[in-house]
C-alpha cells in the first residue's frame, strides 16, 4: 500500500487544531440554526399578534421536517413533481444524503447541532469517570439495532406502504402543512412529559458516550446505510501501525479499526480523530476513491460547506426553496389555533340568541 492511500498522517495540524476545524464547522451550522429559529419565532409571533408579517419565514427551518422530506422524496420521483409545501425540507435531505455518498456519516460529526451537544455531554462523562463507560456487547448490539429498526419503518412506511394518493393527501394536508410551526410549539411550549424524556436522554449521554446517536437517532441510521456506498473510506496500513490503540480509544463510534485495513463501518463520521490521533507516520488516513484522492479535515469542512451553498443555491435558482403557503394561510391556521386552546366561553342562560348572533356578525365584519 503507497504512502498517498494516507494522506492525513503527515499533517502538522494536532488534535487540538482539528477538533477546533470541526468544532468550528458545527458552531457555523448551529449559529445558522439558531438565527432560523429566532427569524421564525419572530415571525410566528406576528402572525400571533393579527398583523402582517413585516419578517420573511425562513425556509431553512425545513431542515427539522425530515419525515416531510422523506415523504416529499417518494412523490417527488414517483411523479417528477417538486411540491411546493416544503420544499427547503427536501433540498436539505437530498444534500445531506449526497453528503453521505462522499464523506460518509459526515453530517453527524460536522454539521448536525445534536452531534456538538453530544460532544459536550462527551466531555462531562470524561470529567465523571476514568474510565470510558461501555456497554457490554450483548446489551449494545440490541440497543444499536433500535435505530435501525426505526428508519427501516419509515422507509418501508413511505416508499412501501403508502399509496402514491395517500402522499398527496398528507402533502397537502393541514398536519404537513403547519408542521414547522407545530414543531417550533413544542419547543416553546413544551410538556412536561417531552421534558423528562429529554431530561433522560441527557443524563444516558453523559453515563454512556454518544447514547441518542449510537442507539436510537433514525436519521444518523439512515446516513449511516448510505454512507456503505461512500467514496470515503478509512484506510489502515498494517506495515506502518504500531497497535498502540489509540485511534480505536479516540473514535466516538467505537470501531474496531485495528482489525481491518479498510474501515466501511456504518458507524463512521468521518470526524478524523482516529488519523489524528495516531503517532505512526502513514499509519492511517482518509480518502476517496480506495485512496486516490487523500482527504484532510480542511478537506472534508469544503465538501460539507460547498454541498450545503450549490444546493441551496441551485434550490433558489430553480424556484424550489420557498414554499408557496401563503402568508393568510399562516394567519388562519394560528388564529384558528389560538381560539381551539382557549377554554369555551361560559354564555349566560339569559341572553338573547338573537343578540348573540347579530355580537357575532358585527365581530366578524370587524375581522374582515
Amino acid at each position: 500500500m503507497t504512502n498517498h492511500s494516507h494522506p492525513s498522517t503527515t499533517t502538522t495540524h494536532s488534535f487540538k487544531d482539528l477538533i477546533s476545524m470541526r468544532q468550528a464547522v458545527q458552531s457555523l451550522f448551529l449559529a445558522i440554526s439558531l438565527f432560523m429559529g429566532i427569524m421564525f419565532y419572530l415571525f410566528v409571533a406576528q402572525l400571533e399578534s393579527g398583523a402582517m408579517p413585516t419578517l420573511e419565514r425562513p425556509p431553512g427551518v425545513e431542515a427539522f421536517l425530515p419525515i416531510s422530506a422523506l415523504i416529499s422524496l417518494k412523490y417527488f420521483l414517483f411523479t417528477g413533481v417538486f411540491n411546493t409545501v416544503h420544499p427547503s425540507a427536501l433540498v436539505i435531505f437530498l444534500i445531506v444524503c449526497t453528503t453521505a455518498l462522499v464523506v460518509r456519516k459526515g453530517f453527524c460529526s460536522w454539521v448536525c447541532p445534536i452531534g456538538l451537544m453530544s460532544d459536550g455531554l462527551a466531555k462531562i462523562h470524561s470529567w465523571l469517570f476514568k474510565r470510558p463507560v461501555h456497554l457490554p456487547t450483548w446489551v449494545d448490539l440490541p440497543l444499536r439495532a433500535i435505530k435501525y429498526t426505526i428508519a427501516g419503518f419509515f422507509v418501508w412506511s413511505v416508499f412501501f406502504k403508502m399509496p402514491l394518493a395517500a402522499v398527496e393527501q398528507f402533502i397537502q394536508s393541514p398536519y404537513n402543512t403547519f408542521a414547522d410551526i407545530k414543531m417550533l410549539d413544542f419547543f416553546t411550549n413544551i410538556s412536561t412529559t417531552s421534558l423528562c424524556v429529554i431530561s433522560v436522554l441527557i443524563i444516558l449521554s453523559i453515563i454512556v458516550k454518544n447514547f441518542w446517536c449510537r442507539y436510537l437517532c433514525p436519521y444518523g441510521a439512515l446516513l449511516g446505510v448510505i454512507s456503505f456506498f461512500s467514496l470515503g473510506k478509512i484506510k489502515r496500513d498494517k506495515n506502518n501501525c504500531i497497535k498502540c490503540g489509540k485511534c480505536e480509544t479516540m473514535c466516538p463510534g467505537r470501531i474496531s479499526i485495528m482489525e481491518n485495513e479498510t474501515i466501511n463501518s456504518l458507524e463512521c463520521s468521518a470526524c478524523l480523530r482516529c488519523v489524528d490521533v495516531c503517532p505512526a507516520p502513514n499509519a492511517i488516513g482518509f480518502s476517496l476513491v480506495s485512496g486516490k484522492v487523500p482527504m484532510d479535515q480542511r478537506k472534508i469542512a469544503l465538501v460539507i460547506i460547498a454541498a450545503f451553498l450549490t444546493g441551496i443555491t441551485t434550490a433558489k435558482a430553480t424556484g424550489h426553496w420557498q414554499n408557496g403557503t401563503r402568508i393568510q394561510a399562516y394567519q388562519e391556521h394560528v388564529l384558528q389555533d389560538r381560539m381551539s386552546s382557549q377554554p369555551p366561553m361560559k354564555i349566560p342562560a339569559n341572553t338573547d340568541p338573537e343578540k348573540m348572533k347579530r355580537m357575532i356578525e358585527r365581530m366578524r365584519q370587524k375581522k374582515n
